[in-house]
């Protein structure tokens, strides 16, 4: 059943009102969410969890793309069909952004976080059913992608998460019609590797698949490291 008030969250004892809701229109307020995002990470991942000045440029694509704005993701220059490619420095925060944003939208279909060398070790166990199984309609969001090993099942190495990536691409160019109801599989993805990094690792044509299948949204190759 979903909540006829998404854009009012409750914590425990307390309740964030992230904005306004005009007809069938949430109109938020960033401000608003970034204070319930500070709470909720705290709660998600300790008391030392901070949203740093630095970072809520990153956060206002990220919000923007996760509440569906049309007109600011235009502006912004994201499109709304493709998925999310969060790149970044070790530490900057990547993973846990992307498993703290679905709480502000409860009303949004959510997407299961996988770390990618997990997927490489499970290949490992059974096989090419693992590619088959992940490049099929679900939301992912591949974690760290591009660090995994290569895989090797029975004597054969393939490149596990490159073949995901393929078989994603091929059901999100199939989608066409789907995508004109906003019904359709999205990937997203974290990674510590560059445009160069990622090609070396999966060859020009995953690359360019990539291109097609994520807005690329990243951290400066300066960040600091937050864990600190």
């Amino acid at each position: 059943m979903k909540t006829q008030t998404p854009h009012i969250i409750t914590e425990g004892s307390s309740q964030y009102q992230l904005g306004e809701i005009n007809g069938n229109i949430i109109q938020y307020d960033f401000k608003k969410i970034l204070h319930y995002l500070n709470h909720k990470g705290k709660l998600l991942f300790g008391k030392k969890f901070k949203i740093h000045k630095e970072d809520e440029e990153i956060l206002l694509k990220l919000c923007t793309y996760m509440i569906q704005d049309k007109e600011g993701c235009k502006k912004l220059k994201i499109d709304l069909h493709k998925g999310i490619l969060l790149s970044g420095p070790v530490g900057c925060g990547k993973t846990s952004l992307m498993k703290l944003l679905p709480h502000f939208v409860p009303h949004i279909k959510k997407y299961e976080i996988i770390p990618a060398r997990n997927l490489t070790f499970q290949f490992n166990n059974i096989g090419f059913k693992i590619i088959e199984q992940y490049g099929a309609n679900n939301f992912y969001c591949f974690d760290d992608l591009g660090v995994e090993p290569i895989g090797r099942h029975f004597g054969k190495d393939c490149n596990v998460m490159g073949e995901i990536l393929l078989s994603r691409y091929d059901l999100f160019d199939s989608n066409n019609q789907q995508r004109a109801t906003n019904n359709y599989t999205k990937t997203h993805a974290t990674t510590n590797l560059n445009a160069q990094e990622l090609e070396e690792r999966y060859g020009n044509r995953v690359r360019s698949r990539m291109r097609q299948l994520f807005n690329l949204i990243a951290f400066d190759k300066e960040s600091r490291d937050k864990r600190n």
